[in-house]
């Protein structure tokens, strides 16, 4: 029996689609973080304002901070990715 000859790079065993992948990484979890925090503010302020009765006020509210929370954890990972590049 042959022996296998030991990889010295785990990275070449992936396809490079999963390289490309692996590198995108970083940037959808940032997009991820800026949608999430618009969605979380949108819904909240949506099921509030049925619940209390105060529309559209709470979704407005909500929804103002809901995006600014998720522009900031974006832009703060951004600035982050910019950092490791260097």
């Amino acid at each position: 029996m042959a022996e296998k000859e030991p990889r010295e790079d785990k990275g070449s065993e992936l396809s490079e689609t999963a390289r490309q992948m692996r590198a995108a990484e970083p940037y959808i979890s940032a997009v991820w973080k800026l949608v999430g925090g618009a969605v979380v503010g949108v819904l909240g302020g949506y099921y509030l304002d049925r619940w209390l009765g105060t529309a559209p006020w709470l979704l407005l509210g909500l929804s103002l901070v809901g995006i600014s929370v998720g522009f900031y954890g974006f832009l703060r990972e951004m600035a982050r990715l910019g950092m490791r590049k260097r």
